[in-house]
């Protein structure tokens, strides 16, 4: 018994020392090396540690695309409380609007997640054809509601009749 605890205690020992004299061994190559050690990690240039590039300036992309989706969004809560107060069929130009909004809000949302999570630069093919579907699903859905509003009941006597079945 006593005879393995003194060869584990020799063993360890020697293990000790050998991963000391081969660290030090290590950091004397390292810093002859071209790429010297950096703390923090090294940097490389041309490869995913460099900088992004910033897009140029765009009204249409910017402080001003954030405020007028924050505008919308919080415009929706009266403007829905409004469209069920009166009727929609008074006031087909109220109806309109109501429903244009919500697409907008919807097709701000829907492309945020798109720009967010399929970024063309990792999915170059699914990125552009989502961002796309999304435009032509938001321009029918449009063209839709024009005809529902104008040719039949319109959105909000839609809401009310189902909200009342």
């Amino acid at each position: 018994m006593s005879s393995s605890l003194i060869l584990c205690s020799t063993l360890s020992k020697a293990l000790i020392k050998r991963s000391l004299i081969h660290s030090s061994t290590q950091v004397r190559q390292s810093t002859s090396d071209r790429f010297a050690y950096v703390p923090g990690g090294p940097i490389y240039k041309g490869t995913v540690n460099d900088p992004t590039t910033f897009p140029p300036p765009s009204k249409t992309h910017s402080s001003y695309d954030w405020a007028f989706e924050r505008l919308v969004s919080a415009a929706l809560v009266p403007m829905t409380v409004a469209a069920f107060a009166m009727s929609g069929t008074n006031y087909p130009i109220f109806d309109g609007i109501l429903g244009l909004s919500l697409i907008i809000h919807s097709h701000i949302g829907f492309d945020s997640s798109a720009v967010n999570y399929l970024h063309p630069r990792k999915f170059s093919v699914l990125g552009p054809n989502v961002k796309w579907t999304l435009r032509a699903a938001t321009v029918g859905t449009m063209v839709g509601v024009y005809q529902f509003n104008t040719n039949d009941i319109g959105l909000t006597e839609l809401i009310a009749k189902v909200w009342a079945a």
